[in-house]
């Protein structure tokens, strides 16, 4: 747009203005909040990724370093520990049908699901520290041998990020609860979701190699 001005010297001159477009930056692409959120998410995933690779590595060294302490045979009780695992492979199966309601947008089913599924988390937590409770009371402390050391740092990491996701999943049944299934609970369902199906599979690796191996190999 432009004018024109008066000078003291008696001339006129035009002016021109440039009026911003607000969407010149967007360059013709919208910009979406959940792609950010998923790239970001992945990210730290595969930072988790690393954590854990690192862990059962110190462990493939460690683990055979009992210093004339117990060894897995003599701690591991298998039959306790697969009780473990199928909890949360079932939480992992919950979660699923919730994501299925959030899908449907029933919220209340959603709900309850994830509920479901936090009280499989817990149960498996029970387990994991009623075991790490029994082995304090052998006498098999982190302290006792490098294969325990390992072990409860491995093991123990594992049972912090459940933790941690046990505690997202009831701060978002009170947000589903506020606001319902809008873009952006939905996008912390997807992203919990990965989480916790990533934990799963940790654990897998954590009950076949440390557990299973451990006391048949």
């Amino acid at each position: 747009m432009a004018h024109t001005i008066q000078t003291e010297s008696g001339t006129t001159e035009r002016v021109y203005h440039v009026i911003e477009d607000p969407h010149a930056h967007d360059d013709g692409h919208e910009h979406h909040p959940e792609t950010g959120t998923n790239l970001g998410f992945w990210m730290y995933l595969m930072s988790d990724c690393l954590i854990f690779a690192i862990l059962f590595a110190v462990h493939a060294v460690l683990g055979r370093n009992y210093a004339a302490g117990p060894s897995p045979a003599d701690l591991f009780d298998l039959k306790l520990i697969l009780v473990a695992t199928f909890m949360l492979l079932f939480s992992s199966i919950t979660y699923g049908f919730a994501m299925l309601n959030s899908y449907k947008q029933n919220v209340r089913g959603t709900i309850i699901w994830l509920l479901v599924t936090g009280l499989f988390g817990l149960a498996f937590l029970c387990i994991e520290l009623y075991e790490f409770h029994h082995l304090a009371h052998l006498g098999a402390t982190p302290q006792r041998s490098a294969f325990l050391s390992s072990f409860f740092t491995l093991v123990g990491t594992h049972g912090l990020h459940v933790t941690f996701g046990l505690i997202w999943l009831v701060t978002l049944v009170f947000q589903l609860k506020k606001h319902g299934l809008n873009a952006a609970n939905n996008r912390r369902l997807m992203c919990l979701s990965m989480f916790w199906h990533f934990l799963d599979v940790i654990w897998i690796g954590v009950f076949s190699y440390v557990y299973l191996m451990g006391v048949v190999g």
